[in-house]
């Protein structure tokens, strides 16, 4: 059986993005899964106006998350104190789905931990943020509408991969 993974996550904004989603799908290969990667579809050259490049993007990726049977996704905090927010968009379609989740995170802690650790400028008094809001005390590395229905795991996309195996093989 062909097992599909969307590889979701902020890579794509990086500047070697294709060939970073080409080393994802080659990991992939590697646990016997095909990788679809969302800039596996490019824009089509006709297609110049901004809103209509960004409508032709999101239903590209939509159409590679249906046909996916799971997703692996980078939930590092990404611009700020929080996951990509286009990547928090893909596991919230995924799970309404019923396709398996599985997220990665290179460290480990509470979402206060971790935003403490990592962006320490963004912490107020401890429980609180820099604008005094609550942060969530659940005990969950991130935001619990992410963490509760996607296996989060800490390291990186191979480890997420050899987890949702694991999870599959069941």
């Amino acid at each position: 059986m062909d097992v599909r993974i969307y590889l979701a996550g902020p890579g794509v904004f990086r500047p070697d993005a294709l060939k970073h989603g080409e080393r994802l799908k080659a990991l992939c290969a590697e646990f016997g899964f095909t990788g679809l990667y969302p800039l596996d579809k490019q824009v089509p050259a006709p297609i110049t106006e901004p809103r209509s490049q960004a409508a032709w993007i999101y239903q590209a990726n939509l159409e590679l998350l249906e046909q996916a049977d799971a997703v692996i996704a980078d939930l590092n905090f990404f611009r700020g104190g929080e996951p990509d927010s286009g990547t928090s968009f893909e596991v919230g379609y995924a799970v309404a789905r019923g396709k398996p989740v599985v997220g990665y995170l290179d460290g480990e802690g509470s979402y206060a931990e971790r935003l403490r650790r990592q962006h320490g400028h963004l912490c107020g008094q401890p429980g609180f943020d820099c604008d005094g809001l609550h942060l969530e005390a659940f005990d969950l590395p991130l935001n619990l509408m992410l963490a509760v229905p996607a296996e989060v795991v800490v390291g990186t996309a191979r480890e997420a991969l050899q987890r949702l195996a694991q999870g599959l093989s069941r």
